[in-house]
């Protein structure tokens, strides 16, 4: 992926500048921001007062929800930060490698409410808001950190020849 005259690494620290200097992380950083002030309004306001009146098994639904929701919002969030400070020359481009500073907990971010019909409007929107953003997020890193010679593509055709030979035993 890299353009053949810069070396990976540099080719990786000018798109990760480029990212935090640009349009697109400022409408994603303030998006996020908001999106973490409007959630801690809500559970400690009026989704507090609403989940109050859920049954046994739809508050259990709303506090692995909100959990789930929070952390997906503080993994943005950290990512976000991690980006800023590249964009303000706190953290080198090449700092923002780290594993430690890539976008995490995706197990737990993944959507997991099937008892929808039973959770607050205002935690579904929260939700939903908060998946979409993650997935963003998860795509900017993922093209930002993962270099596509760190990812081996396989032959199309050899697969199937592979395929073949498994089920026809040779």
């Amino acid at each position: 992926m890299s353009d053949g005259n810069l070396p990976a690494a540099a080719w990786r620290a000018d798109v990760i500048q480029d990212f935090a200097r640009s349009e697109l992380f400022d409408r994603t950083f303030q998006e996020g921001m908001d999106l973490v002030e409007e959630t801690a309004g809500y559970l400690d306001g009026s989704g507090r007062q609403e989940s109050k009146l859920l049954s046994r098994n739809a508050a259990l639904a709303y506090a692995a929800e909100s959990m789930r929701l929070t952390t997906r919002l503080m993994q943005v969030a950290s990512w976000l930060l991690v980006q800023r400070a590249v964009r303000e020359g706190d953290m080198p481009p090449e700092g923002a490698c780290d594993e430690r500073y890539r976008l995490g907990a995706e197990d737990v971010c993944r959507p997991g409410h099937d008892t929808a019909e039973d959770l607050p409007s205002g935690l579904l929107l929260l939700l939903d808001r908060s998946e979409r953003l993650y997935e963003r997020v998860r795509h900017l890193d993922r093209r930002m950190y993962i270099e596509d010679t760190d990812v081996e593509t396989p032959n199309p055709v050899q697969s199937q020849f592979d395929r073949l030979r498994t089920a026809f035993g040779g």
